[in-house]
């Protein structure tokens, strides 16, 4: 597949300072976790509409996104007939015009490329923030977590007060919304409280669901955790 050509102009577009800091939870707007009906368990998925359902998925496709058997925590194969081909990992001719080793998100087309070398990008669906949580400039990524705690922002918690029992954290593990991945955002030495995070939800991938946080699937959140060093320039369209 080739990949959508994104002009210089937009990328740097998106240079303004960071938006609504303080607001993510890395939770979205759908039904789950805790009983609330505005945040979404891992896990729990409906069917999308039919049009957006790949016909069949190919073996190589299949074997990327199988379970994942010796992690701390098994990971089940995702469903990959639910998310749509031009979401799914590939490397593509890189439309950014970043220094290789950025990561940049596209928030529009519902893209996170992590820049290589030699013109090449390893492309991937994301789910973003849901209206009211959007945000987009230039951060880094300040550190990476396997298997992270998940520690619901006091904002979030006044909203949804049945998360106080999560106030000091979440225990890692498979029902934990950050998945078995996590990258934790930071501009200049300030956490922004927005992630980039796993979740087993595929029909999250290319929404916009999230309180403001950046979802892949959990094999994708996995690559670009192994492939992505601390400190790297990071930018959301």
């Amino acid at each position: 597949m080739t990949s959508p050509v994104l002009s210089r102009r937009s990328f740097l577009a998106g240079g303004a300072a960071l938006a609504g800091l303080g607001l993510a939870g890395c939770t979205s707007s759908a039904t789950g976790l805790a009983g609330s009906t505005a945040l979404n368990a891992p896990g729990i998925a409906t069917t999308p509409p039919a049009q957006q359902l790949a016909t069949s998925v190919p073996p190589d496709v299949q074997a990327m996104y199988g379970a994942i058997t010796d992690d701390t925590y098994f990971i089940r194969a995702s469903r990959m007939e639910m998310v749509p081909p031009i979401f799914w990992r590939q490397d593509v001719d890189d439309p950014t015009g970043e220094p290789a080793g950025t990561v940049i998100v596209d928030t529009t087309q519902r893209f996170l490329y992590h820049v290589g070398q030699n013109g090449r990008a390893t492309r991937y669906g994301v789910g973003i923030g849901a209206a009211g949580f959007e945000w987009s400039g230039r951060a880094h990524i300040a550190y990476k977590r396997a298997w992270p705690r998940w520690t619901p922002p006091a904002e979030m918690i006044e909203r949804h007060p049945e998360l106080e029992q999560y106030r000091h954290g979440m225990e890692p593990g498979p029902d934990n919304p950050l998945g078995p991945r996590a990258l934790y955002i930071h501009q200049g030495n300030r956490d922004t409280l927005y992630r980039i995070h796993g979740n087993q939800d595929e029909t999250t991938i290319g929404k916009a669901v999230s309180s403001g946080c950046v979802r892949m699937l959990p094999q994708d959140i996995i690559h670009l955790h192994d492939h992505v060093r601390s400190g790297a320039p990071l930018l959301v369209i």
